[in-house]
């Protein structure tokens, strides 16, 4: 009879002997990444377990176990604020434990720490003079400490600061909520395995800190817990049907939650490191024999055997680490690729920039390839350009006020909301929602009170020159006078809200730009490492702008020097309205509906926050509503007086009524030697017209059927009110919406490129290179290419260390 070999299941010596190889150096290539990653600020998703638990939950004791010595970790629990990353080594080799610390900000590690009750120092020193640094009662930034020794095992964890209620003495009061903060920051990514941590004395249903770990992990995926100080409950139970009850965590953790229960040694005597693991040995044992024995029926240990002990703990925990170790590798290899792909380009740029620092000309050329693309995206995004995203680059007019520090238009008291107001708007869509509102601003003003000495000032002193349009000239002067006041402040507004929002398309431009060439594959000489470069030119673009809008507020005070000048006739158009002839016609087509008069409204108008013209009246008139308001309208309703009801008296008084002035005028019409702007103002109304333009200054103070009504005071204030309505419409009509395009959007369209190339480009080599070369910038460069060369080179060997073990898998 032949006899065949059944295969056994138990691997052979060398099979456990190779795979022990494997694992030792897949987690050694991940602690050389881990370290890495620490040094280099590299953001990888390598698998992590992250520690946490509230203050004397026994998290420092647990580390202690793992690492198979103690270093008084427990002494500074609450003195770290930082991170502490344990690289756990077997190495059977390493019969005395070598640790060692990673530098601060390097890869490189330290030398071997010679007393490992030194280490619980070096730790609490290290924290202490980061926080001196950050000021901050916490930090993130973890301390790396690698242990090589014979009694651990292949580990990596995370501990983190244990969770406190209130803070220490001398400690900030939110020192409990930053912590809080920077666990769950450390605990969220999800490559990372949490290991929480709670003692045995808390009830479930009371845990402090379970609802935290269960923001972060709300199913317990990827979380551990660990009851430790087991030891502390068993006391408790006496049969098996509580023992079971406790272990199963049902009702609370989910039936897919087992935690694991560790007890561990009490001493805190000064014992050697042998004896600490023979005490933890101990102890497992003993809580395995008080179950088995100590509880009437024992346990389910079918079900709960391979979660008691910290022997259990210690063999899952390398397990599982491995486990996801061997996960990872393929989507790290992939990971390392493309980071040293990218450090290797970050490279080569930074080698340009330290070539074209020597290349002025290559400097040049691209620099102003740069300004005009600049250039360009203005014209079109003032052109209507949509891109980048007005929800998240434009601003609404509530915004625009707040940003440029111009809240309110001067002299304006009631709320001046345009329509598309909620909207986000930047670009030329934003420059006529400004227009608009400048034009609402202003029809909001009116003719401000003059007071009687006022009015009695002006209104003798031209009786005093003769002639007899004493009451028209001095409303005339008072409602120039109000104008110039009033509407000049208004002008200057416009011009700086125009310029502020012009101003903020230098940052869409750039944005813009960067779009343009990453997704065009197009490169300006990548200008973007240039800071000083970028800060002149952007100097060179507000240059601009300040200029414009200095030129334009030139230009529209120039309009309102015109149509508040004694020489115009602005303030008499109204005097000739009722007449036939070529200027009747004329001055009877004004004012027609602009097309700022059109400006749409695109918001939501449903909510009455949003309509316009309902409750406001500093809205623009259109045709109509401008016709009833034109000054002396109401004369084609009156009744003419006839040339008999006039007296004359002697000498006109502002609280006389206005016959007195009328009497003179008519003088005046009859001896026709009156100078200035009344003399020009008879000349144009032609022959035949003299008893048209008595009729109309006679009904200018006398209202209904004849009767007369008020004071030349009240009168002139009246007539002054509308020639300040005539000079605020012409004003804006007819000059200043007109100048304000023409002088900021063409100059932005035409002349903008040019402007940025006199004022940066027009200058020697070595003022040029000043925007480029700043004093020890050659330094700056040479010490961050140093810096990418050596982190080129770890990469690159984690990278090579890792193809290796990703033919081992």
């Amino acid at each position: 009879m032949s006899s065949t070999t059944t295969p056994t299941k138990t691997p052979s010596t060398s099979t456990r002997s190779r795979k022990h190889s494997d694992s030792k150096s897949r987690f050694e290539a991940y602690n050389r990444l881990q370290a890495a990653a620490v040094a280099f600020g590299e953001t990888l998703p390598i698998p992590e377990i992250v520690a946490v638990g509230g203050q004397s939950d026994g998290k420092s004791s647990l580390l202690e176990a793992l690492l198979g010595f103690r270093f008084n970790v427990r002494e500074v629990e609450m003195g770290t604020r930082r991170p502490l990353i344990l690289q756990m080594l077997h190495d059977p080799s390493a019969l005395e434990p070598r640790c060692r610390f990673q530098e601060e900000d390097s890869e490189e590690y330290g030398s071997p720490v010679v007393s490992a009750s030194t280490i619980a120092d070096i730790i609490k020193s290290r924290t202490e003079a980061l926080l001196k640094i950050t000021k901050t009662a916490v930090s993130p930034k973890p301390i790396v400490l690698k242990a090589e020794y014979a009694h651990c095992p292949n580990l990596t964890i995370i501990d983190t600061p244990g969770f406190v209620l209130k803070a220490k003495k001398g400690e900030p009061e939110n020192t409990p909520d930053e912590i809080l903060s920077m666990v769950k920051t450390l605990a969220t990514p999800p490559h990372r395995i949490l290991l929480f941590l709670q003692q045995s004395s808390v009830e479930w249903c009371s845990s402090l800190w379970l609802d935290s770990i269960r923001e972060i992990d709300p199913t317990f995926r990827r979380t551990i817990i660990v009851v430790s100080k087991f030891d502390n409950r068993l006391k408790e139970f006496t049969d098996r049907w509580e023992v079971d009850r406790y272990l199963s965590a049902s009702g609370y953790l989910g039936d897919n939650t087992r935690p694991f229960f560790v007890a561990l040694p009490k001493d805190r005597g000064n014992i050697s490191n042998e004896e600490f693991r023979r005490q933890i040995s101990h102890v497992d044992s003993e809580v395995m024999h008080h179950l088995r024995d100590g509880v009437k029926g024992g346990f389910d240990e079918e079900k709960f055997k391979s979660y008691i002990g910290f022997g259990r703990l210690r063999d899952y925990l390398e397990s599982e680490l491995q486990k996801k170790y061997k996960e990872a590798a393929p989507s790290t290899l992939a990971l390392l690729e493309q980071r040293c792909s990218e450090v290797t380009c970050e490279l080569s740029g930074l080698d340009s920039k330290i070539e074209a620092t020597s290349d002025i000309s290559h400097l040049r050329k691209f620099a102003m390839l740069c300004a005009a693309s600049i250039s360009n995206h203005v014209g079109a995004l003032i052109d209507g350009a949509a891109d980048p995203s007005p929800e998240q680059w434009g601003k609404t007019t509530v915004e625009e006020r707040s940003q440029s520090g111009i809240g309110i238009w001067p002299g304006v008291i009631t709320d001046v909301n345009p329509p598309n107001a909620t909207l986000r708007l930047y670009g030329g869509a934003a420059f006529e929602r400004v227009m608009h509102e400048f034009r609402c601003a202003a029809y909001s003003i009116e003719c401000p009170p003059v007071s009687r000495e006022k009015v009695a000032n002006i209104l003798l002193a031209h009786a005093g020159r003769g002639g007899g349009r004493g009451l028209t000239e001095a409303a005339a002067e008072i409602a120039r006078a109000a104008a110039r006041s009033w509407l000049a402040p208004l002008l200057d507004t416009a011009c700086d809200r125009l310029a502020f929002v012009l101003g903020s398309l230098f940052d869409l431009a750039l944005e813009r730009n960067r779009r343009h060439d990453s997704a065009y594959g197009i490169k300006t000489g990548n200008m973007d490492g240039y800071v000083g470069f970028h800060a002149a030119l952007r100097c060179a673009y507000t240059r601009f702008l300040k200029d414009l809008a200095k030129q334009c507020k030139q230009l529209v005070r120039h309009h309102l020097d015109s149509v508040t000048s004694p020489y115009s006739q602005v303030c008499y158009f109204n005097d000739f309205q009722p007449c036939a002839g070529i200027n009747a016609s004329g001055f009877n087509k004004f004012p027609q509906a602009s097309a700022s008069s059109f400006f749409l409204e695109l918001s939501d108008t449903n909510s009455a926050s949003h309509d316009v013209r309902k409750d406001q009246e500093n809205i623009p008139p259109e045709k109509n509503a401008l016709e009833e308001t034109t000054p002396g309208k109401a004369a084609n309703v009156r009744e003419s007086l006839r040339e008999s009801q006039m007296t004359i008296p002697e000498t006109p008084s502002p609280d006389q009524p206005g016959d007195p002035v009328y009497g003179g005028h008519r003088k005046e019409l009859g001896i026709c030697n009156d100078m200035g702007p009344r003399k020009r103002a008879s000349r144009m109304t032609g022959n035949g017209k003299n008893s048209d333009y008595i009729r109309l200054q006679n009904d200018s103070i006398l209202f209904g059927n004849g009767e007369r009504t008020g004071s030349a005071y009240s009168e002139i204030c009246l007539s002054a009110a509308q020639h300040f309505a005539r000079i605020r419409e012409v004003l804006v009509e007819r000059g200043v919406t007109s100048t304000l395009n023409s002088g900021f959007l063409t100059p932005c369209r035409d002349r903008l490129v040019v402007a940025l190339g006199l004022d940066l480009f027009a200058v020697n080599d070595e003022k040029f290179m000043d925007m480029f070369v700043a004093p020890g910038a050659i330094d700056v460069l040479q010490n961050e290419r140093e810096s990418l060369m050596k982190r080129q080179k770890i990469l690159h060997s984690c990278l090579n260390e890792f193809k290796n073990v990703a033919r081992s898998l």
